[in-house]
């Protein structure tokens, strides 16, 4: 296959765009047309639409009547055909296949020496005409014209980016989308979706509040009832001895608060160790049958899974988790970084590592601080009590005479309380066996009291008080003296129970219980569904990194676009002899132009004053300098244009009939003015530094009729590659939640990169073809739009923006050029000067199509500048073409329709 040949078609056409096909004869390599027939026939179409765009060699347009045959019946398609034709062809012959409606024929003459198109010419041709409105707008047109076949004359504006700027925001889109490694982090209940909240939080569902855990016939129930039952009787008892009665009646007597306290450790230790021994049992990642009867006999009965969370509910949930990540602007790393966190804090680990928990709540030294002894001490400070006991004494014996029994009384009244409190300490059982010791202050108290009733009996004799007062006084320091007993004991047995804290052990059996609770959920209870969840968030983790992966490798565009610009030769221009043609060389003297097989005529002839043979010759004496027919038949006629000398073409009867309107310049011309055919003849000249209008310097020469403008991308350019590439990899994720659940371990990753690098290629090459001007397809093969309802604003493509915010290049020079009156001179006829002739004489028989990408008026600026547009114009959904086709029919004369039994075979 020749590579001269085959690259004017594009490597790989846009979605819906017309198959092309080129059917000529490389000039080395294998030639098997019926083989590129049937590649054309395979690609997939949709909507049941079948175009074809065909390149072809014009004098072999009926040998190919079967392969065209095959492409018309097969749909039926549409097919429009490029014939190339050579400078010497003067006629064009085509089977029925290629008629109207169905077919049409767009011929154009090669620019070369060696019968070759310049690639230059046909590529940015084969770009616009496979866009499906274009196509269909043309077929149109033929179907209009005389036989279905038109010579066509061209004007584009091609808007475009710089080589440097495709290769920077591509590689800014691909960064956008996977993003930097970073850490696993953190995940919340809060972050989540409610079924993914239950496995992340302690709590129960609602419709558990109820159940039963631990049963009371069960072994931890029946610890925990034990328990709890050893600890409301030492309440009791603590309350009865705390009181007056528990120091001065019996009411304390039948109350053992010690081996209560021996009896709350022993039942939590017993609850404790049946609890252990449940989360030691039974775990792994899923509740069977045997798991239940195992934790039922230890005294833990389990419900069925509630209603609030299911496995089947898990993958929609990550789903919805994973849109909502993506739908915040997270790039793919940093989204598998939070899954990789949920599948991290909802792996089961199985009850058994609960025990450290339960080891904490309610542990070796929990148990030995509720078993530990505590002494029982009363009275407070010593010397406090010594100096309030001597005081009250002293009062006791003011009273005179009588002072000196009831001052030392008083201090033996204290002592006596003192040692009551000692022996009804609560520390100590009735029997003696447990005794944590004391100390009340019974000696002080005794000192205290002989010491200042004797003082106070001595200043009653010296003061002679009256005995009233004296009366008044004793019972003030006994009344005292019995009631500071009491406060003290009191005060002391509060103190002696918040140092022992039996009632901690209530605190500890409602976390155990609690710690039993959540055991049951989210170990037991929860475990399969916890796998499920751990196993599918790692999953997706994964095979976003390894989509991440995928998509680093295409960060750098591969320079696919080398035909328009630098494998693209220029089109070389036609030599006579030893000097170069071209338009500039169009003149009056210019006496060489019947040599070469390039002639005028169907053959070489000698240009001849008066010759009656039919050659043309030069007007002697005509002061217009126009060339006349020697024959000087009016049909000899044919169209003009205007030279460098001011000089015209005109018929041979010199009455005008023969000049062809617009050969003045004026725009009437169905080919186009002097000036475009002078740029078609020949290689554009390179063009200069940007001007700042868009357009760069360009390495290769465009053709005349093509104006490059090329930008360096506009603020929407990035975000825009980044919103189609994360819309389609969502779409990629899509196919793989049904894989999630059914077995998350088995998510085949590699036929998701494999699509991911199929929707990298397709938006690359958007990017190249119209740069990502049209919006992305619905990526049929990729997976369900319809379940993308949390990423709408991905989908949702209507507000894409317009050209001149992807490119950077105002749509301005696409307005002036579809805005303008109807001027063929604007146009550029893809024929030599040679085959004039053959075009219609009539101006309206011409066809124009206008067609303009729809991105190009989109936007703020668009509806203004637009306004003034024709009814014509034909908005194409893709491309980075705009700019006007001039058909221009030929003289019936020229095409030959040949019937089937005349037809050769391919």
């Amino acid at each position: 296959m020749s590579p001269r040949v085959r690259p004017v078609l594009p490597e790989r056409p846009l979605p819906g765009h017309a198959v092309c096909v080129d059917l000529r004869i490389p000039t080395e390599g294998a030639y098997d047309p019926d083989a590129d027939v049937r590649a054309a026939l395979d690609v997939p179409q949709p909507g049941g639409e079948r175009r074809f765009l065909v390149v072809d060699e014009a004098d072999r347009l009926v040998a190919h009547q079967l392969l065209y045959e095959r492409l018309s019946s097969y749909g039926p398609a549409h097919v429009v055909c490029l014939a190339v034709g050579a400078r010497g062809e003067r006629t064009l012959s085509r089977s029925l296949t290629l008629r109207p409606p169905a077919a049409g024929v767009l011929w154009l003459f090669d620019s070369t020496e060696d019968g070759v198109p310049g690639e230059a010419v046909l590529r940015p041709l084969v770009d616009v005409l496979s866009t499906p409105e274009v196509f269909d707008a043309v077929l149109r047109a033929l179907g209009e014209v005389v036989h279905g076949v038109a010579v066509p004359a061209v004007r584009v504006l091609e808007h475009d980016l710089t080589d440097e700027a495709r290769a920077r925001a591509w590689r800014q889109a691909v960064e956008g989308l996977t993003g930097p490694d970073v850490p696993a982090g953190t995940v919340s209940a809060e972050q989540v979706p409610g079924a993914l909240a239950l496995l992340l939080g302690e709590g129960v569902p609602r419709s558990l509040s109820g159940h039963q855990w631990l049963p009371p016939h069960g072994r931890a129930g029946a610890a925990l009832a034990a328990c709890d039952a050893a600890v409301g009787e030492a309440v009791d008892g603590y309350h009865r001895v705390r009181g007056p009665a528990g120091l001065l009646t019996g009411a304390g007597r039948n109350t053992d608060l010690p081996a209560d306290a021996e009896r709350v450790t022993a039942e939590l230790q017993r609850f404790r160790t049946a609890v252990a021994d449940a989360f030691g049992a039974a775990g792994g990642t899923r509740l069977t049958a045997e798991h239940r009867g195992v934790l039922r006999e230890r005294g833990v009965e389990l419900p069925e899974l509630p209603r609030e969370i299911s496995r089947a509910g898990i993958v929609p949930a990550l789903r919805d988790l994973t849109h909502d990540l993506i739908a915040k602007g997270l790039p793919l790393r940093s989204v598998a970084a939070r899954l990789s966190a949920l599948s991290a804090r909802t792996a089961p680990v199985g009850s058994a590592a609960r025990l450290a928990r339960l080891d904490a709540l309610c542990g070796p030294g929990q148990l030995r601080r509720l078993a530990g002894l505590h002494p029982f001490t009363a009275g407070g400070s010593r010397p406090v009590a010594f100096a309030v006991t001597g005081f009250l004494a002293l009062l006791a014996g003011l009273w005179p005479l009588l002072g000196w029994v009831l001052g030392p009384a008083v201090g033996v009244l204290a002592a006596g309380l003192a040692h009551l409190m000692l022996r009804r300490r609560p520390n100590r059982s009735p029997d003696g066996r447990i005794d944590g010791g004391g100390a009340t202050g019974a000696a002080p108290r005794l000192f205290g009291g002989l010491l200042g009733g004797l003082v106070g009996a001595g200043l009653g004799h010296v003061l002679d008080l009256p005995v009233w007062v004296g009366a008044l006084a004793a019972v003030v320091a006994v009344a005292a003296v019995v009631l500071l007993a009491l406060r003290d004991w009191t005060r002391a047995v509060d103190d002696w129970w918040a140092r022992a804290e039996p009632e901690e052990a209530w605190r500890i059996l409602r976390e155990v219980q609690a710690l039993v609770v959540t055991t049951a959920v989210h170990d037991w209870l929860f475990a399969e569904v916890r796998h499920h969840c751990s196993a599918g968030a790692g999953a997706v983790a994964g095979l976003l990194r390894g989509l991440a992966e995928t998509a680093d490798g295409h960060g750098r565009p591969q320079a696919s676009r080398k035909p328009d610009r630098t494998e693209a030769a220029p089109p070389p221009v036609r030599e006579t002899g030893a000097a170069s043609w071209s338009w500039e060389d169009w003149r009056d003297d210019a006496d060489d132009w019947g040599e070469g097989p390039g002639d005028w005529t169907d053959a070489p002839e000698a240009w001849a004053d008066g010759a009656a043979d039919g050659s043309w010759r030069r007007g002697d004496g005509a002061a217009d300098g126009s060339w006349r027919r020697g024959d000087g038949a009016a049909d000899g006629s044919w169209p003009g244009a205007e030279g460098p000398d001011g000089g015209s073409w005109r018929g041979a009867d010199g009455d005008g009939d023969g000049t062809w309107p617009g050969a003045d310049g004026s725009g009437d011309s169905p080919w186009g003015g002097t000036e475009g055919r002078r740029a078609a003849a020949g290689p554009a000249a390179p063009r200069g530094p940007s001007s700042g209008d868009g357009s760069r310097a360009v390495s290769v020469p465009a053709p005349g009729w093509l104006e490059r403008r090329y930008g360096d991308g506009g603020p929407a350019l990035v975000d825009t590659l980044v919103g189609d590439l994360v819309a389609g990899t969502v779409l990629i994720l899509d196919r793989c939640w049904a894989g999630i659940e059914r077995d998350p371990g088995a998510l085949p990753r590699a036929g998701h990169e494999g699509r991911l690098t199929e929707l990298l290629d397709e938006t690359l090459l958007r990017l190249e073809r119209d740069v990502a001007a049209s919006p992305p397809p619905r990526y049929e093969g990729l997976g369900d739009p319809d379940a993308l309802t949390s990423l709408a604003a991905f989908t949702d493509r209507s507000d894409r923006p317009d050209a001149a915010r992807l490119t950077g290049v105002a749509a301005d020079a696409v307005a002036r050029l579809l805005l303008a009156e109807d001027d063929p001179g604007r146009t550029v006829a893809l024929c030599g000067p040679e085959h004039l002739r053959l075009l219609s004489h009539d101006p309206l028989a011409a066809r124009q199509v206008r067609f303009v990408p729809e991105a190009m008026r989109r936007g703020a600026s668009g509806d203004d500048i637009w306004r003034g547009a024709a009814e014509d114009v034909v908005w194409t959904g893709a491309g980075r073409h705009a700019g006007i086709l001039r058909l221009v029919p030929l003289r019936a004369d020229v095409v030959h329709t040949v019937r089937a039994e005349e037809a050769g075979e391919p």
